[in-house]
């Protein structure tokens, strides 16, 4: 079968559409015929060996972890999926990929499609979908009538994160450029900063949680904008050592990501808020609920740009400039 691969980790990863054997199923596996896929930030970051020492691949590796597609066989103890089933889910952090005509899914981490969305939309959703749903509702706890602020509120992660949180019943501040406020205001932010025109440290304050997901020195601002109590989820780090802890890394691993988070977490305690690193899980279960949201019109994907599975290596390219209104999506079939 065709799938993208990179063969090494670094400045050369080597990206290309190649030939990989059909996958074979374990008990507990369904075997998936994509048919649109879901790129996002972290399928660039992985080639460059970043979390090399924390996601496992067997070189060369097939690329991506969001699909959409219809299973057409199933392990012998899969129970809850058949074939013909159009299924949608996140493979993060199992050691394949999506970007490929077939991809092995343990039922565990697949749910049904939504009804109301084509493969394309769905595709776009399991890992936004996810960070969001864990972020928002497992960690923060985000309750009726609080303050949210999700930077950069235009992206895969803003779009869905925004419309999640106002479904809670939360209030939103994000942060944008000036073509993309009309957008974010349409999926129902509240403050809305323009971030080449205001500091959003200088405009809002009062706020229970940050969802962190701008590098540089956002995190570190965000502190002042946040009540006593409060609490920064970041998704893009500085690593911590609960992390490690969590992930039963090495000693090291975990004496390492503690001193990389120390100072953001002396920062956020002297002002009593909470530091926390958020790495996504897979969860077929959460990705049912969220599906339901998606089945009742309470969330809609935004796709920003769809790209023929032999144009992957140039979608991925496109993506890297962070300039995407919603979601990048490779169409399989």
């Amino acid at each position: 079968m065709k799938a993208l691969t990179f063969k090494r980790y670094g400045k050369t990863p080597e990206i290309g559409i190649t030939e990989v054997p059909r996958p074979t199923l374990r008990p507990d596996e369904m075997l998936v015929k994509v048919h649109a896929a879901g790129l996002n930030p972290i399928d660039n970051m992985i080639t460059t060996g970043m979390f090399k020492p924390v996601l496992k691949f067997q070189l060369p590796a097939v690329m991506g972890s969001d699909l959409a597609g219809v299973i057409v066989e199933v392990g012998g103890s899969v129970t809850r999926f058949k074939p013909g089933d159009e299924v949608f889910a996140s493979l993060f952090d199992q050691g394949t990929g999506s970007l490929a005509e077939f991809a092995v899914v343990p039922q565990d981490l697949a749910a049904r499609k939504p009804a109301n969305l084509d493969f394309v939309q769905a595709a776009s959703v399991p890992m936004v979908g996810l960070t969001s749903w864990q972020a928002l509702k497992e960690r923060a706890d985000v309750q009726t009538g609080q303050r949210v602020f999700i930077p950069a509120g235009s992206g895969g992660i803003g779009t869905f994160a925004i419309q999640l949180t106002k479904h809670l019943g939360a209030y939103v501040g994000t942060t944008t450029s000036t073509a993309n406020v009309a957008l974010v205001k349409s999926l129902g932010a509240d403050d809305v900063i323009d971030y080449k025109k205001q500091e959003f440290e200088q405009v809002l304050q009062g706020y229970n949680v940050v969802l962190g997901t701008i590098r540089g020195n956002a995190l570190e601002k965000s502190i002042g904008i946040l009540k006593p109590g409060g609490k920064i989820i970041s998704l893009i780090g500085p690593l911590d050592a609960a992390f490690a802890q969590a992930r039963k890394l090495s000693f090291v691993l975990e004496l390492i990501f503690g001193l990389m988070s120390r100072k953001i977490i002396r920062m956020a305690a002297k002002k009593d808020v909470d530091y926390s690193f958020l790495f996504v899980r897979p969860d077929g279960e959460q990705l049912n609920e969220i599906g339901a949201l998606l089945d009742a019109g309470h969330i809609h994907p935004v796709v920003d740009k769809v790209f023929p599975f032999d144009q992957a290596k140039q979608a991925l390219e496109y993506l890297s400039q962070g300039r995407s209104k919603g979601k990048v999506v490779v169409r399989m079939q």
